[in-house]
């Protein structure tokens, strides 16, 4: 993505709504149904578009403990797991 310093206006509506601009829609891969995440910073609002090419950065980022064991031995072993901080807990 190029870094273009660009301005323009929007508007909200009553319900809050804005309308992103069509050159900012495109530069972002920004298409209908796109989610976005909304953060309160000292500068403004911040929008950050959750598009597919982000997800698709993003991946492997977290990684998953390495499990040697099939699905329904370490579902159970999970179990297991919960019951003895449940326990722990009650005591």
């Amino acid at each position: 993505m190029n870094a273009t310093i660009k301005t323009d206006s929007v508007w909200f509506t009553t319900k809050g709504q804005v309308v992103i601009p069509a050159w900012l829609r495109k530069q972002f891969h920004i298409e209908a149904g796109t989610k976005a995440v909304v953060q309160a910073t000292v500068d403004g609002i911040l929008l950050k578009p959750v598009t597919a090419a982000l997800i698709k950065h993003g991946r492997g980022i977290v990684k998953r403990k390495p499990v040697d064991l099939p699905l329904a031995a370490e579902w159970a072993e999970h179990e297991k797991e919960e019951q003895e901080l449940e326990e722990r807990h009650a005591r």
